[in-house]
């Protein structure tokens, strides 16, 4: 898709369309203090474990199968530019939380990385992020849940290869985390209240998908910086 500097998956972006429901206009009701209060501690309430038909398996499986290194591709200066203007915009942002600029640059690239190639909005997958583990790589959650996304362990043995360690690989996780949120945007069908709370193991309890949304504010480019 040209423009979004994501090289390949093209398939995968046209399976995933973008869905925005009425829900997701909560995002200005007020987050619930208790979720973002106390930044060292990981949220995740835990994706449940459900039966996947053997389609879902294999595409999910494939979604996140392909390892390549995060390497933006642009197809025109516009493009280069909105990015370029994006990652130092999110930078700054996220300075107090990780001060070395080489791994701010490396993690701000993932996120953007896998955020567009599963069709998901950057700024909503930095709210979930910073509500689930406060950015932190190693957080593990009370029910066992990993890294930036906490992803649950069984993940990799229903759609990877079993290895739970690697979820706390960046890219790993990221791709993990994007994927997984990703299907359960499909399974809802566009309601990202209802994917939110299934992510998190609530469904249809609004407080961990009002405290996405709150945080969500926080990495939203404003249209003046945008446009450079």
């Amino acid at each position: 898709m040209e423009g979004d500097g994501v090289r390949g998956d093209v398939s995968l972006q046209k399976e995933w369309p973008l869905g925005v429901s009425r829900r997701a206009c909560l995002m200005a009701a007020a987050a619930p203090a208790g979720w973002l209060a106390a930044p060292g501690l990981a949220h995740a309430g835990g994706q449940l474990e459900e039966p996947l038909m053997d389609s879902v398996r294999t595409a999910l499986s494939s979604a996140i199968a392909n390892q390549a290194p995060p390497e933006p591709e642009f197809f025109s200066t516009e493009s280069r530019l909105g990015y370029l203007r994006w990652l130092g915009t999110m930078s700054d942002r996220l300075r107090k939380r990780k001060p070395e600029w080489e791994v701010r640059r490396d993690f701000l690239q993932t996120v953007w990385y896998e955020s567009k190639r599963a069709g998901l909005d950057v700024s909503l997958v930095m709210g979930l992020i910073q509500v689930e583990s406060a950015f932190r790589k190693f957080a593990v959650s009370s029910v066992g849940a990993r890294g930036y996304m906490q992803v649950m362990p069984f993940w990799t043995r229903v759609i990877g290869d079993g290895d739970a360690g690697k979820l706390f690989h960046m890219q790993t996780n990221l791709r993990f985390g994007c994927v997984i949120l990703r299907h359960y945007i499909d399974r809802e069908q566009g309601d990202l209240f209802m994917a939110l709370g299934r992510y998190n193991g609530s469904r249809g309890k609004p407080p961990y998908p009002n405290a996405v949304f709150s945080a969500q504010r926080n990495w939203v480019m404003d249209s003046k910086t945008a446009m450079g």
